[in-house]
């Protein structure tokens, strides 16, 4: 059992993981060609050579449909015609099915399971799915997605997307380099990190993390030009840690699990494959790191001492530190549109922020906040992100990065001035659509009535908009 288990880790890591992990929500592309660099080793391969695909979680035929529809079912569509969140939908499924297995003929891979699931099925094998196959093969997903309390979110810490069974990882904490989920008692432990430091090589961290710690037992590992693969035991846990780089950063997860687990943990494996992207081109809602120590962002906008934030960061905290101004009480909140309204007594120079009178409606936008510490080294310097305001007061970043602490910061426009605040919104468990997008702006308009209802005065004198950025520490503890 032992040996086949970690065997199906491998196929899975080394043959799904390349195709998938630049967030391929399109057409996938061709599984990746490029040998492994010389030195590469790969003590599993011969245990591992055997396995044509992983194990098979339930045969979802003829779930929801009835087999004389199933049988008379037509294609709806080529595979290059799914939409992308359909296409996600779909191929993460198939990994829950255990039909996804990388391509060995160089077509798409999701192409080949579609085929594997048709044949699995007795279906006619054609590389499109039927209405009632889709149906059918989504309603088994769905079914396995509820019982591992399924979910697919952006960690705010390091930027990745990954996907989490949350009912066996329902504990989070901070990480060193990023955010550790694992079961009430470690059994089962995911942990993602990100490096951003110039003296540390993907070939540096590779050799680092066979070594480290001393209770690892390295059974197979990978170094390619872009990314890298560890396999083996960790004292009586199995292991397996992947990273990518790309332009001076270095992004990934590891996975530890008992034993004991394995049998349970192996269909979660392979849908956390399927999902996981270090560097996503979409965001997803962020994961809910609620912690007994959280850092956001606020804005001044009273000389005496008013701050306005995210509602939710300033939820259950027994006490909030506006940082450099001293403690803070929460006197109001806004429900509908997630505000809180915080303020620190004392008399002080303060520069409040100037609230426009028009909505800003789409365009470019600067963000300006502080992030999470780990982010900067413990600093309290300013950061900005640059993003678009869409529909719906989404707000689009122009680059996967992280938003740890971001939450409550003040959004600009190209001349600067203040349009709104930036909010992060958190999954729900076993969604993976989201109706609410997962960065969005509450305008200037809806604090400035917020304001007026609480009697508070906003800042009328010209002043730069940054300058009234505040970091908001809540502490639960």
């Amino acid at each position: 059992m032992r040996g086949a288990a970690s065997a199906v880790m491998l196929v899975f890591l080394l043959g799904v993981i390349p195709a998938l992990a630049q967030d391929a929500l399109g057409i996938l592309p061709k599984p990746e060609q490029s040998a492994a660099k010389p030195g590469t080793t790969n003590h599993s391969a011969k245990k591992a050579a055997h396995v044509t695909a992983p194990p098979k979680i339930s045969a979802p035929a003829t779930v929801g449909v009835s087999p004389a529809e199933f049988a008379k079912s037509e294609p709806a569509s080529a595979a290059s015609e799914i939409s992308p969140a359909d296409r996600l939908k779909i191929q993460s499924a198939l990994l829950w099915s255990g039909d996804y297995t990388g391509s060995v003929s160089g077509d798409d891979p999701m192409l080949a399971a579609i085929r594997n699931y048709q044949k699995r099925v007795r279906g006619r094998v054609t590389g499109v799915l039927t209405p009632a196959e889709r149906a059918n093969l989504l309603a088994a997903a769905k079914s396995h997605e509820d019982e591992f309390g399924w979910t697919i979110v952006m960690d705010p810490a390091t930027g990745v997307r990954i996907g989490l069974p949350m009912k066996l990882v329902s504990q989070v904490r901070d990480a060193a380099r990023g955010t550790r989920w694992s079961a009430a008692h470690g059994e089962v432990q995911v942990e993602t990190f990100r490096i951003k430091d110039p003296n540390i090589k993907l070939a540096t961290l590779f050799e680092q993390q066979k070594k480290e710690p001393a209770t690892r037992k390295v059974e197979s590992s990978s170094l390619r030009d872009d990314s890298f693969l560890i396999t083996g035991m960790q004292g009586l846990k199995i292991f397996s840690v992947r990273a990518y780089a790309r332009n001076d950063e270095i992004r990934g997860f590891t996975l530890l699990f008992d034993q004991m687990m394995e049998t349970i943990v192996a269909p979660a494996t392979a849908a956390m494959v399927s999902a996981f992207s270090p560097f996503p081109e979409r965001s997803s809602l962020f994961a809910d790191t609620a912690k007994s120590v959280e850092y956001g962002t606020g804005l001044i906008v009273s000389a005496r001492g008013h701050i306005v934030t995210d509602g939710r960061l300033a939820t259950g905290c027994q006490v909030i530190v506006a940082a450099g101004l001293g403690d803070a009480d929460r006197i109001a909140e806004d429900k509908d549109n997630g505000l809180a309204l915080l303020r620190v007594y004392g008399v002080r120079k303060l520069s409040p922020l100037v609230l426009p009178s028009e909505t800003f409606k789409k365009g470019d936008v600067t963000l300006v906040g502080i992030p999470d510490p780990k982010e900067q080294s413990s600093a309290k310097a300013l950061t900005e992100i640059k993003a678009r305001l869409a529909d719906g007061n989404a707000i689009e970043l122009r680059q996967p990065v992280p938003m740890a602490g971001f939450s409550g910061a003040a959004a600009l426009d190209a001349q600067g001035q203040f349009v709104g605040m930036t909010q992060t919104r958190n999954f729900v468990l076993a969604s993976t659509e989201p109706a609410a997008p997962p960065v969005r702006l509450i305008n200037a308009m809806a604090i400035r009535d917020f304001l007026a209802a609480q009697n508070v005065a906003s800042g009328s004198d010209a002043a730069n908009a940054k300058d009234s950025v505040i970091r908001i520490i809540c502490v639960r503890k």
